[in-house]
């Protein structure tokens, strides 16, 4: 396995309100000496939500979404806050989101996307045994709450308002999870 290369410096080269841009310079075991940029998040993470209302049927939602300018359909998702983990993120997402908590939250995975320039990190939590609870959100419309069958997956992919691959990635996992019963 190859030794990981040694990072030389470090430069802030432009910074928002949600990400900084780095340079790093990086040294390769063989000598070799690159420079790349890579988007750091300025927050603690993120957390994806795949809340189950029944055995069959996953609460999606459909909002805007900026860099696509569109309406995706995609899974509850946000930020972990200052001081929070990411299974008290998840409840918090889906009561602000959906309108539900749940009585039982899984972490599944932590994904990335984009490792070769981006920082940031998601966590999938699985959400079941839901109830009925409303937290006021951040969002600035309402989010309309969708029920799918998830035995109808294909379909879904198919559909032209999903495209987001963690939720779609976190689907699968789930799917396979509760058809093989491995939790």
């Amino acid at each position: 396995m190859a030794r990981k290369p040694t990072i030389t410096r470090t430069e802030i080269i432009a910074r928002t309100r949600l990400f900084r841009v780095e340079q790093v310079g990086l040294r390769f075991a063989n000598g070799r000496e690159v420079s790349y940029e890579r988007l750091r998040s300025a927050s603690s993470g993120a957390v994806l939500v795949v809340p189950m209302l029944d055995e069959t049927t996953v609460l999606l939602i459909r909002e805007y979404a900026a860099g696509v300018d569109r309406y995706e359909l995609a899974l509850p998702k946000g930020h972990i806050e200052e001081g929070e983990s990411g299974v008290e993120a998840a409840n918090r997402e889906i009561m602000e989101e959906i309108g539900y908590g749940a009585r039982r939250l899984t972490p599944l995975k932590t994904m990335t996307l984009a490792p070769g320039y981006f920082s940031h990190a998601t966590q999938i939590v699985l959400a079941e045994d839901l109830y009925p609870q409303r937290l006021e959100g951040d969002e600035p419309e309402a989010i309309e709450v969708v029920p799918w069958p998830l035995h109808k997956l294909a379909e879904l992919c198919a559909h032209e308002e999903c495209t987001e691959a963690r939720s779609i990635a976190a689907l699968f996992m789930v799917r396979d999870q509760l058809i093989t019963g491995k939790r």
